[in-house]
């Protein structure tokens, strides 16, 4: 505490900002521009993220959203709290990744209750791109968007969803061992609603024996296989590493401000602090757990050192530090006798 109180003073910072005052600042210093900070960021160097080249496609987007716990109700959304009256707040972050590139895309906030599906409306992808999402985002109508766009789909069919069976398409002895179980064209939607979106579509039974469950997927791509198809949705759990390392690394438990906007700023730092320290472990050659790189930043974030030289070789540079350390203490010595 002692030598980070000596590093803010040689910056000229004579006390650490109050929380109060911190919590005020939030509340009037709009989240948009630190949404702004990471949207610049991420254009400008986009390009060092990794690239690695997918088997399946070259344009693989993932949706999905988290929910960070809040001790108030700070943003509301329709539905009955709990019988006791009691409300416990929570906001949703709604994020979307390119799975070549293993950081946030594009990043929209709603209370912890409201739909899912609104996020899909905010998302314009390039023709021929695939986007991978959870059966929470279900929406008739923006399938039929991407579809008219170009754009592939995979999810996952909702239980009890109404459909009419159109074809059957045969399955290999191969897919079969790998776990498929069916695989048939089908009209999404109700006979009886005509008003309703007609999308004919393709679903996919799966069995994924490590988990011992049987998963519908639901696509518009008539083209790739169905193992394919189903290996696409696996990748979902990128998107879950991504929200693991964020919550993990940058404590989303305490928030320095009680209202909506405070938290979204908290969020955006976060979520910049991750994009940042993505961008230097790309660029290092040696290999460094995200983990142990954010730590070790945090540790050195006020000391003056080149941070790729040190921690390309951290070993030597802390050798070179002891070295001047015992320099500096035989000095000592000698003023002293």
């Amino acid at each position: 505490m002692k030598a980070c109180h000596h590093k803010l003073q040689h910056l000229g910072v004579v006390k650490a900002p109050e929380k109060s005052t911190l919590c005020d600042a939030n509340m009037k210093r709009s989240y948009l521009a630190f949404e702004k900070i990471y949207e610049l960021l991420y254009q400008r160097h986009k390009h060092l993220l990794p690239d690695s080249r997918l088997t399946l496609t070259q344009k693989l987007f993932i949706a999905d959203s988290s929910t960070i716990t809040l001790f108030q109700e700070i943003l509301k959304a329709p539905g009955m709290g709990k019988r006791d009256g009691r409300r416990k707040g929570g906001i949703k972050v709604h994020t979307l990744i390119n799975a070549a590139e293993d950081v946030a895309l594009k990043v929209t906030f709603t209370a912890a209750r409201a739909n899912d599906m609104t996020f899909l409306k905010e998302i314009t992808l390039e023709q021929g791109s695939f986007i991978v999402f959870d059966k929470g985002y279900v929406d008739y109508s923006q399938y039929e968007r991407m579809s008219n766009e170009g754009v592939f789909f995979v999810t996952r069919q909702r239980k009890g969803a109404s459909y009419e069976h159109i074809s059957t398409n045969s399955v290999s002895g191969h897919s079969k061992a790998r776990g498929i179980l069916s695989d048939q064209n089908i009209l999404l939607g109700n006979r009886t609603h005509a008003k309703k979106v007609k999308l004919k579509a393709r679903l996919i039974c799966f069995f994924d024996k490590e988990k011992d469950r049987t998963f519908e997927f639901l696509t518009n791509n008539f083209i790739l296989s169905a193992c394919q198809i189903a290996d696409l949705y696996k990748k979902r759990w990128q998107i879950e590493t991504l929200f693991k390392r964020v919550k993990q690394n940058f404590p989303l438990k305490y928030f320095l401000g009680d209202n909506e906007n405070a938290i979204k700023v908290q969020i955006w730092c976060c979520f910049i602090a991750d994009f940042l320290i993505k961008l230097v472990q790309m660029q290092l050659k040696r290999k460094w757990a995200f983990s142990n790189l954010s730590s070790i930043i945090r540790l050195h974030l006020m000391s003056y050192l080149n941070l790729a030289v040190f921690l390309n070789n951290p070993d030597k540079l802390s050798q070179t530090i002891k070295s001047n350390q015992l320099k500096l203490q035989g000095l000592e010595i000698g003023f002293k006798t």
